[in-house]
């Protein structure tokens, strides 16, 4: 029979001295960060997507039009109160939602962007420009809801 050296606190492993609970517990036990460490950034959402959910919640009806008048500039604002007074995504049982979204920047400080918005089964595309303010915001400066999709003639 082969012989082994003795073993000692140096050579266990820990965590792996199943007769030791409290060896194991300490290993298993999430460690606390140390004071002052640096935390990992929250990414920050992209202005499209702020965007979206906004005009959507409009256009849904959930929030009011004059909600807009600090995020939009010029027709904007006009062309959102129009849309809104007709409710183009209001719906009878599921909310609307952003399904997804895409953008071009055509210059620094412009994004025209495009989203996919669904309720239930259906889908509506809407697409809005957005433009960088001096102040260093975003506004709105225009915004398009797809035609409605035709009804069918019940005959």
């Amino acid at each position: 029979m082969p012989r082994r050296a003795p073993e000692t606190a140096a050579s266990r492993v820990p965590g792996t001295d199943l007769a030791d609970p409290a060896s194991a517990s300490a290993e298993a036990a999430p460690r606390v960060p140390a004071q002052g460490a640096r935390h990992a950034t929250i990414p920050q959402p992209l202005p499209t997507d702020v965007f979206a959910d906004l005009l959507v919640a409009v256009l849904s009806g959930h929030r009011p039009v004059h909600s807009m008048l600090r995020h939009t500039r010029g027709r904007a604002y006009d062309e959102l109160a129009w849309l809104a007074e007709r409710g183009p995504l209001r719906t009878r049982g599921a909310r609307p939602v952003v399904r997804d979204i895409g953008y071009f920047e055509p210059r620094p400080g412009a994004i025209e962007a495009f989203a996919r918005v669904g309720a239930g089964d259906r889908l509506r595309a809407m697409a809005f420009r957005l433009e960088l303010g001096q102040d260093l915001r975003w506004r709105c400066t225009a915004v398009e809801l797809g035609p409605r999709p035709p009804r069918p003639e019940s005959g």
